[in-house]
């Protein structure tokens, strides 16, 4: 099966969230003037729809998790090298996330995890192949 992916995350600053994401590399689409989503590209089949909280509820029929105290995804995405794996979380860290510490040998690869603006959690991976 051949098939994009989109990933839906609520964010506190639609507009911040959106040069957090560039930052990292994502592509941003046009938006409507004052609309309630973005959507950003990372590779070819891998989006990132960005909501702010009233339409991301509205969209998912639930509340909003609260990221301070729980988590609802961990989104992980693969790169090339290993020292991309640290660049693009220092990065993250330089646009205003949280780096939630070391690079972890995995033994089948490497990680490093951040937090972005709005507390969702990810990782980049490195996995040799």
């Amino acid at each position: 099966m051949s098939a994009a992916t989109f990933v839906n995350l609520p964010v506190a600053d639609l507009d911040r969230a959106v040069e957090f994401f560039t930052a990292l590399g994502f592509t941003a689409g046009p938006r409507q003037p004052g609309g309630d989503s973005a959507q950003l590209t990372l590779g070819g089949a891998t989006h990132l729809i960005l909501h702010t909280p009233a339409a991301f509820a509205a969209f998912a029929g639930a509340g909003v998790c609260d990221t301070a105290t729980s988590r609802e995804v961990i989104v992980g995405l693969g790169v090339d090298r290993r020292e991309r794996v640290d660049a693009l979380v220092d990065v993250a860290v330089l646009a205003g996330g949280t780096s939630l510490g070391p690079g972890q040998d995995l033994g089948f690869g490497y990680m490093r995890g951040f937090r972005d603006l709005d507390g969702h959690q990810w990782s980049f991976l490195h996995v040799p192949g």
